[in-house]
Parts: structure tokens; C-alpha cells; sequence
């Protein structure tokens, strides 16, 4: 077991705060003594049926907690994603029915597998409709009671939104107050979540003390960037890598890693892997493409396995590198063989967003049509038989019908 010491220099390598660090240390040395092992919460909203990257970050920090003896207590918000976390958002949330959370809760608790310990003595996974749902409508008004309107504008996103003009919604401001609250329900000693969880985050840790607990330490981990390289990864940005995403293939592990900007692998590494700055920072500025490939290697590694890894870098090299058209690229139907435009074609095989952007990629020789570039977008095709097209690096088939 590592010292106290030693735990807290591990934690900083994926901790931006932690509130307080003496606090911690008074917690995890009574646990010692003790041998009462720290309750570690971590609330996921199902707002998405996908567990990303990005949660990886702070469940990672779990993991280590739950390797030190510590049992993690997984909040499954049920009942807050009907409410919706405005964290980050320039606008309120669309709600979600209760069947769609409910079908995405089942995948969460069936993913956090691949990075926690599962076993009831590491593991204790909690619905925080339990609690949440039994309250009647004075409850929540006693509830709200706690906090001012004041209070609630200095988180950045709402002071942001109402300095802009824009909407805020009372049911969002009652978001932080039902995240807080599920800290009193579980006796949280310790709360994990992303940097922009702060504020809710110490809400929590304000009604413990006020309910005459020992307040909670909250621990905040830096935001993974998205694959567009500028947002925070996110459901609904769509800019996030799954980790049941599959080791290769049009929306594969290993194809991501691959198109994330090199200025991003610093923190990839940092956060996703335990691999020391030295094994990677020489590597990422010598040979960034390098780095990619060992960290999608890496990646698939832990969340399928090595030969899956493998497999993955020999699939886009052959794809990529040799230019070979991958076997489950999708089927675009066409009616009949031709003649077609293909800016058209394009859009409708998802390629391009639109006409004006396919005539500019087929201008910029971005666009291949059965292995050969074409750089013409007013020529006519037909078809008498399925052919690859591709744009960059996504592919299709086209499939014509018949006449």
C-alpha cells in the first residue's frame, strides 16, 4: 500500500483540485487507522447510452481510490437527468423521457466495468431516484430554501447565459441542489467529477456540514478535449470516443485517435494512461503519428484486448496507408444505374454536409470513386455494379439499382 504521501502525488497527476488537500489527508489517515475504507462518489447522468473517454478521466481516480482499499459508490442519476445538468450549456437541455434514461442507465452500469472493480466490496451502485423521487413538493421548496438566486448566478455557466440575454430555467437551478443532496443521502466522504462539476460538487459538501456531517472532499479532474480538438468531450457534441466503440472501422478506437490534432496527445496520455512522461513525451514530439498509434494500441488494449489492438493497426494501415477500401463501410442504395452527379452522391452517403462542400472536396482532389481521384464534379456516373467512394478518410458504397 502506497503512503498517505505517496496516494496524493498519484492523485495529482489527473487532479486539477482538491478541496481541500488537508482535508483528504485527515480522511484517507482515520481510514487507516480504522480501517474504515472512504466512501468515493461519482455521479453519471444516462443522457447518452455511451460511457466516454472523457468519463474515464475521473473514473480512472476511483479506480485508484478502490485499489487502496476505498469502496466507490456509483450515483446513476435517474432522476436528475429528467431534470437535466446545465453544466456548461448556452442553453437548456432537451429532456429525455424515462424510458430512454432508464435503457441508458443499464448500459452505464454495464460499462464502468471495463475501468472500475465491480464486486460489491469495491463497487456499490446506487439510483439516486431512491431518494430523489420520494420527495413531495415541500421538500423541494425546503430544498431550495438553502440556496439564493445569487448564489446560484455565480457559476460561470449561468452568470454567462444571463449576462448574454439568455434563458435559465427554474428546473436548472434546482440541478445543483439535487446533485448536492445525493452527497447527504450516501455519507460521500470524498466526491469525484470534471472540472465544470465544481460548483455542484461543493453544494454537496455545504449541506453535509449543515446537516451536521463531516463535509465532503471534492476532487475535480481536468476535461478531456473532444475529437474536434476545441470542446470538452461530449454526448452531445458528438465529438466523443466510446469505450465500447469498436478496435477499428468507420467509427473504430483506433481511426479517432488517429484524427485527434497532435497538440492534444500531452493530455491524452496524462490522463487516459499510467505510462510515465518519459516513455511518451519524447515520442509525441518526435513523431506524432507515432504517438497516435501507441496510444490507440494502448487504448484498445485495455478496453478490448492486445490482439484486438494489433489487429485494429494493421486494419488502417491497409485501409489508410495503402488506400485499400475497408469491407464494413456502408451501403448507399441508388435508384437505378445512373447517370448521377456526384456532389449529390456524396451528401447522400453522408460523405459531405452538404452540395457546395462536395463540389469543394472533389476541387481539392479530396474525392476517390473506385480507387481513382476525381477532381471533376459536373462529370455523370452510372454504375453497373457496387463501388467505393471516398471522402478523406470516411468511406462508402455505392450500390446501384436496377433500371
Amino acid at each position: 500500500m502506497p503512503t498517505i504521501d505517496d496516494q496524493l502525488r498519484m492523485l495529482s497527476r489527473r487532479c486539477e483540485r482538491i478541496l481541500s488537500e488537508s482535508d483528504l489527508r485527515s480522511k484517507l489517515t482515520r481510514s487507516a487507522a480504522t480501517g474504515n475504507p472512504l466512501r468515493i462518489k461519482l455521479g453519471m447522468d444516462p443522457t447518452a447510452p455511451d460511457v466516454t473517454l472523457g468519463h474515464c478521466v475521473p473514473l480512472k481516480v476511483v479506480r485508484q481510490f478502490q485499489e487502496w482499499g476505498h469502496k466507490a459508490v456509483l450515483i446513476i442519476g435517474d432522476y436528475t437527468a429528467r431534470v437535466g445538468d446545465p453544466t456548461g450549456r448556452n442553453k437548456t437541455r432537451p429532456q429525455l423521457t424515462g424510458e430512454e434514461i432508464d435503457s441508458n442507465a443499464k448500459t452505464y452500469v454495464a460499462q464502468v466495468g471495463k475501468v472500475l472493480l465491480t464486486d460489491p466490496k469495491h463497487l456499490e451502485v446506487r439510483y439516486n431516484g431512491e431518494w430523489l423521487a420520494k420527495m413531495g413538493l415541500v421538500d423541494i421548496i425546503r430544498l431550495a430554501g438553502r440556496a439564493t438566486v445569487a448564489q446560484m448566478l455565480t457559476r460561470e455557466d449561468f452568470a454567462k447565459r444571463y449576462a448574454d440575454g439568455t434563458e435559465i430555467r427554474l428546473h436548472e437551478i434546482l440541478y445543483p441542489l439535487l446533485q448536492g443532496w445525493d452527497s447527504v443521502m450516501i455519507d460521500a466522504d470524498v466526491e469525484m467529477g470534471g472540472s465544470d462539476q465544481l460548483f455542484n460538487n461543493l453544494v454537496g459538501r455545504e449541506f453535509q456540514k449543515e446537516e451536521g456531517k463531516d463535509g465532503q472532499v471534492v476532487v475535480v479532474t481536468p476535461l478531456l478535449v473532444g475529437t474536434d480538438g476545441v470542446k470538452k468531450m461530449s454526448k452531445s457534441m458528438g465529438n466523443y470516443i466510446a469505450i465500447t466503440d469498436p478496435p477499428s472501422g468507420e467509427k473504430g478506437i483506433f481511426g479517432k485517435v488517429m484524427s485527434l490534432p497532435d497538440a492534444l496527445m500531452e493530455s491524452y496520455y496524462t490522463l487516459l494512461t499510467d505510462l510515465p512522461p518519459g516513455e511518451f513525451q519524447p515520442l509525441i514530439h518526435s513523431s506524432p503519428r507515432d504517438a497516435k498509434v501507441r496510444l490507440a494500441k494502448h487504448l484498445i488494449s485495455w478496453l478490448h484486448s492486445p490482439a484486438d489492438a494489433e489487429a485494429a493497426e494493421k486494419a488502417f494501415v491497409e485501409q489508410f496507408s495503402n488506400k485499400q477500401a475497408p469491407t464494413d463501410m456502408p451501403e448507399v442504395p441508388l435508384d437505378g444505374p445512373g447517370p448521377f452527379k456526384l456532389p449529390p452522391l456524396l451528401v447522400k452517403a453522408g460523405l459531405a454536409a452538404s452540395n457546395g462542400e462536395a463540389v469543394r472536396k472533389i476541387k481539392e482532389g479530396a474525392v476517390e470513386v473506385g480507387g481513382e481521384r476525381v477532381t471533376d464534379h459536373v462529370k455523370e456516373w452510372s454504375f453497373t455494379q457496387p463501388v467505393a467512394v471516398r471522402l478523406g478518410r470516411r468511406w462508402a458504397k455505392l450500390v446501384p439499382g436496377r433500371s
